[in-house]
């Protein structure tokens, strides 16, 4: 089975030596260098986060995306997610058909519902309209997709009448995934359309949702679609050379972002013992890459995944531990789960 493993950045806002969060300039500087250092070390693929809010700093991926592209010549490029509700499909599809121009054919698209909501009243639209935005603009999507020219009549999108998009993509379809974070319909929906599945994992085992995993590929199978669609899933994580260290190191930036969003969202706190016990028992790959190997090897196994991303930046966590992370994953735990998964 050929596995690819990449990562999955937001652009957090970080910390400098002293505590000091940077500029979100900054951030976004450091994100493109994160991107090369993937390449460098061998990662197939690199997902930036759409965010419009004061803890992320990167709001257009796609921009961050080609100045990446400029510096690399392996590493796939896509989002980690494209808000496709807030935005428009045409759109979405045309600058990610230019990023795959400049990548010659690395652009991939991560399409979802987002689970963050600023991107509605920033761009004219209505929460209550959440579910008909993201499947009429995801049908959408996926009819420009599939092929052109294409003529459309839409209730919270444009008319479109016999129309062509450019630049085309230069070879085949342009790569596409649906982002879910746990719902069967939304399961079903991505292979209704044909499309990659991406688990988005947050907490909890990896294990807990390869049953996600069987029904799409049963979904496709029924809709009528060819059955080796890939399924990915993401996770947070951190690499350093020992478990311990990776623990200490990647704790506090993980309590500040958790109990942030999680104030939020109503979730409780986290503790010491909640963190330890989601690194022990659920998806979160922190530790050595032995540690962490294991911890993917073991994931992509229950679910039968074809990709792994690792979300390499969380809370303040420092850019010069974000290079180290990258740079064990890359040299140490890619070739180790690649054993693993031989064996």
């Amino acid at each position: 089975m050929t596995v690819e493993l990449g990562i999955d950045t937001f652009g957090d806002v970080t910390w400098d030596a002293q505590e000091n969060p940077l500029s979100h300039a900054q951030v976004v500087r450091n994100v493109v260098e994160e991107g090369v250092l993937a390449d460098q070390v061998g990662l197939n693929f690199i997902g930036l986060g759409e965010h419009h809010r004061d803890d992320f700093a990167v709001s257009s991926p796609e921009m961050v995306l080609a100045a990446i592209a400029a510096r690399t010549e392996n590493i796939h490029l896509g989002s980690a997610v494209t808000v496709l509700s807030s935005d428009d499909p045409v759109r979405v599809y045309e600058r990610f058909a230019t990023l795959d121009a400049l990548s010659h054919g690395r652009a991939e698209v991560i399409l979802g519902r987002g689970s963050f909501t600023e991107s509605f009243p920033l761009f004219g639209y209505e929460l209550e309209d959440y579910e008909e935005l993201f499947e009429e603009k995801l049908a959408l999507f996926a009819k420009l997709r599939a092929e052109q020219p294409v003529s459309w009549v839409g209730k919270h999108t444009q008319n479109l009448n016999d129309v062509t998009l450019y630049p085309p993509v230069e070879h085949g379809l342009l790569k596409s995934w649906i982002a879910v974070g746990g719902s069967p319909q939304s399961v079903v929906r991505a292979a209704h359309h044909d499309i990659s599945l991406m688990l988005a994992i947050i907490g909890g085992p990896v294990d807990g949702f390869a049953p996600f995993a069987d029904l799409y590929r049963r979904a496709l199978a029924e809709f009528g679609h060819t059955e080796n669609n890939p399924v990915g899933y993401h996770s947070y994580g951190y690499v350093a050379e020992t478990d311990e260290q990776a623990m200490e190191e990647f704790f506090k930036p993980y309590v500040i972002s958790t109990r942030r969003i999680g104030a939020e969202r109503g979730w409780p706190a986290p503790t010491r013992d909640s963190f330890e016990n989601e690194v022990k028992h659920g998806s979160m790959a922190v530790g050595s890459p032995e540690t962490v190997a294991r911890k993917i090897a073991a994931g992509i196994k229950s679910l039968g995944a074809s990709r792994f991303d690792l979300k390499v930046s969380t809370g303040p966590l420092s850019h010069e531990n974000i290079m180290k992370s990258i740079e064990l994953y890359g040299t140490k735990v890619a070739p180790l789960v690649k054993d693993m998964l031989s064996e």
